[in-house]
């Protein structure tokens, strides 16, 4: 494995790092409320930086996650990114692609989803045709207020539907998250969608005990890549929440010398720049993953249990050594530590993911097992 940027991913990292640093400022967040940052979205289309994730690959989006992560930039770029620009690139047929990319990539429209599914959330009746009429509801949506689509799989997690949200039967009712991130309630009845992807069980000769590639599962490698994608935004929140400690600590004398040179301060700093190395690790594994083609899901679970359990001790070490001004809800530490909060609940509880992770790790060994029984005369 070689995480090492090419010169595009590099080139679209430093872009995303000058766009967001410039205009991503606290006044600018306090001002935008629990909304989208229209002109700063406006920007990020223009120089360009959703349609070059087609070209940078996943890895390249986490990159540039990080940096919006960095300033809490509140715009949809890893929702649009995933469950448009990827999902429809690896997953639709020639005429979804031809139709609905151009416009992912220029900011026309924005993609979200609606990730993970539950059982008995969103229920689908298929035509022959590869339309759908979906019912049902699901109780958040990250950025459902501005999108213009939502990818929805439905109950049994075999098919991937997307659907418009002006269409008929289509609902949203706002819902207020620990971050800003202009969630709604998606409730359905009877709304028109079309199919994306294949129904997993219209493959022929699909063993569902062997391994598949991505684009016979859709649902697990977009789940796969939402997982990857947002555990990289867990990252820049992380490196954000930690340099604002830094820079504090370093500057803020407590007896006469700065708190950076207490022991117990230098410690908890030490530790939380572990953990969001380890987080930053495991989303480029992931990510490289993906990009190779290879089978991700392993990886994609790992970088989001860093990312709920070390990203959670971060943004709290963060706030922390900020001592009595990081209780202040307008000091921009107390962004970081809400953003990983959110991130950490959309990963998933770290008990949550940990057990996905167990029963994945348990049916490959077993099957492995099996397979080498098998191949024994």
């Amino acid at each position: 494995m070689d995480f090492t940027p090419t010169s595009e991913q590099t080139a679209a990292r430093e872009l995303a790092a000058e766009i967001f640093g410039d205009l991503s400022t606290p006044e600018r967040l306090a001002d935008c409320g629990a909304g989208t940052d229209a002109e700063l979205w406006k920007a990020l289309c223009t120089a360009g930086l959703p349609g070059a994730v087609t070209e940078t690959g996943l890895l390249g989006l986490v990159l540039m996650l990080e940096e919006q992560g960095r300033t809490t930039a509140q715009v949809p770029f890893a929702a649009s990114c995933v469950y448009g620009l990827l999902a429809v690139g690896a997953h639709g047929d020639a005429d979804q692609r031809a139709r609905l990319l151009p416009a992912f990539r220029d900011g026309a429209a924005i993609a979200t989803g609606a990730f993970p599914a539950r059982p008995g959330g969103v229920r689908a009746a298929p035509s022959a045709d590869g339309t759908g009429r979906l019912t049902g509801s699901v109780p958040v949506v990250p950025w459902l207020r501005a999108a213009t689509h939502v990818l929805v799989p439905d109950g049994t997690k075999r098919t991937l539907w997307l659907l418009r949200t002006d269409a008929p039967g289509v609902r949203r009712d706002p819902v207020e998250t620990t971050a800003p991130w202009s969630a709604g309630r998606l409730t359905l009845d009877d709304a028109p969608a079309e199919r994306l992807g294949p129904d997993v069980a219209e493959c022929p000769g699909r063993d569902a005990a062997a391994p598949q590639p991505p684009a016979a599962r859709p649902y697990a490698d977009v789940l796969a890549t939402a997982r990857t994608a947002f555990a990289g935004l867990q990252a820049g929140v992380c490196a954000g929440s930690l340099a604002r400690a830094v820079s504090h600590t370093t500057t803020r004398e407590q007896f006469g010398r700065p708190l950076s040179t207490h022991q117990g301060v230098l410690l908890r700093a030490a530790d939380a720049y572990m953990d969001t190395e380890a987080i930053r690790l495991t989303a480029y594994e992931a990510a490289w993953r993906r990009d190779a083609g290879l089978d991700a899901g392993e990886q994609a679970l790992t970088a989001a249990w860093w990312a709920a359990e070390a990203g959670t001790r971060v943004v709290h070490t963060g706030q922390h050594l900020h001592g009595g001004i990081g209780a202040d809800l307008e000091h921009p530490v107390h962004r970081h530590f809400l953003w990983g909060r959110q991130l950490a609940g959309y990963l998933g509880s770290g008990a949550e993911v940990l057990e996905e992770l167990g029963q994945l790790l348990t049916s490959r060994e077993a099957r492995d097992l099996h397979n080498r029984q098998e191949a024994t005369p």
